[in-house]
């Protein structure tokens, strides 16, 4: 595994150690690491695998067996991302984000993708994965559909009341969680937010630009119609089966619209734009 510098050095420091653990059976990696294309920026995303006995002891000392294993500068739970399992750090000088997943033996089997086994202790990571396959992560795009509509008027109300942080928070949402997965499945990525999406799909990365939001209320609302605009095209030329939520649509577009009339003001250049595309 080619690996910059510092994250060969950190692996080659703090394997042995967690090899020493009791109840540990294997290290695995994934992300970055798992894929193949690591660089200098990207953090170390390792799993942990524990067997059944051990597992519950574990938990309750992480930050201490991590404290153990590397030169700890801060470190905290993964509840916020819906991990509890995780431990988020830092380790260094120099610094490195470092993740470490703590999971059962019996649960690590259970993948999106093939992690990269590190070390393991009687082929049992091996075992595991040979047991059961990995589920890719596919993008449900009705589930999308069913809400992307009453999102859009969401936005538009906060639109409509000058809450420009609000819009701006707002915009990253879409295209975190339906923009930029539609981009990637489009280009033949897994769907993962937005990343790494300038390397993966960057004709959409481009197309993406148009819903950042802008410094004034006009702006930000261009900025809403793109992710409409987007939103409508991806999906239709996505090929997945949709049942369209054409009243939905219709309602909170012309609603945006509305608002974005209210203020009064043309776009700052005169150019056409999203709003005379989206229907």
């Amino acid at each position: 595994m080619d690996l910059p510098p510092l994250h060969r050095q950190f692996l080659d420091d703090v394997l042995p150690r967690i090899q020493r653990e009791a109840g540990v059976v294997g290290v695995a990696a994934s992300g970055s690491l798992a894929s193949g294309n690591p660089d200098t920026y990207s953090d170390i995303d390792l799993i942990i695998v524990i067997d059944e006995t051990s597992f519950e002891p574990v938990m309750t000392r992480r930050l201490e067996l991590i404290g153990s294993w590397t030169d700890l500068v801060a470190g905290f739970t993964g509840e916020h991302v819906g991990e509890p399992r995780l431990i988020i750090t830092l380790v260094g000088p120099p610094l490195l984000h470092v993740d470490f997943k703590f999971v059962r033996l019996t649960d690590f089997a259970e993948r999106s993708e093939d992690p990269h086994i590190l070390w393991e202790r009687d082929e049992e990571l091996s075992h595991a994965l040979a047991q059961q396959p990995a589920k890719a992560s596919r993008l449900d795009l009705q589930w999308i559909e069913d809400r992307f509509w009453t999102w859009v008027h969401y936005g538009a109300t906060k639109l409509g009341r000058g809450e420009l942080l609000e819009v701006a928070g707002f915009l990253a949402y879409l295209r975190e969680a339906v923009l930029g997965p539609l981009a990637a499945v489009r280009a033949g990525a897994p769907p993962r937010g937005v990343r790494r999406l300038e390397s993966v799909a960057p004709d959409e990365a481009r197309a993406l630009r148009a819903t950042l939001s802008g410094e004034n209320q006009i702006e930000a609302g261009w900025a809403l119609l793109a992710c409409v605009d987007l939103y409508g095209r991806w999906r239709d030329e996505s090929g997945m089966l949709v049942e369209r939520r054409r009243n939905a649509e219709q309602h909170a577009v012309r609603y945006l619209r509305d608002v974005l009339a209210a203020t009064g003001r043309p776009a700052r250049d005169g150019r056409r734009g999203p709003i005379d595309a989206v229907s």
